[in-house]
């Protein structure tokens, strides 16, 4: 028998022009529902996501917007990680990211799965 968590770790890697990264803060968000910690590591073009005005340029109907989607996540406790070499590689540093998120390497991501959190990728 598996050991049981409370903690999720998923790793995104699709970006604004992807239905996948919609999915993946409503499942998010359904894992802080079900009482989860719940953290996302957004890596490639999944980045542009937390980039200010990059959530605002996608919506998968019918779910929510993905702001609405992200901005639930976070205020709920959720935990945004940006990879930091995807983050130089766009020329991006912290001010271009909405409030909240943490550039931070796969160490962070690591740690919580070693610490026995479940995983899922987009």
């Amino acid at each position: 028998m598996a050991n049981a968590t409370d903690k999720l770790v998923i790793l995104v890697t699709k970006g604004i022009e992807s239905e996948l990264s919609s999915v993946a803060f409503t499942i998010a968000n359904g894992g802080i529902t079900a009482g989860l910690k719940v953290f996302i590591f957004l890596t490639s073009t999944g980045i542009d996501l937390v980039r200010k005005g990059g959530q605002t340029m996608t919506h998968v109907p019918p779910l929510d917007s993905l702001a609405a989607l992200i901005k639930d996540f976070q205020a709920r406790g959720g935990v945004i990680w940006a990879c930091p070499p995807c983050v130089k590689s766009r020329g991006y540093e912290q001010a271009d990211f909405i409030e909240g998120v943490v550039i931070a390497g796969a160490s962070v991501m690591h740690a919580e799965i070693k610490a026995g959190a479940a995983t899922l990728s987009f």
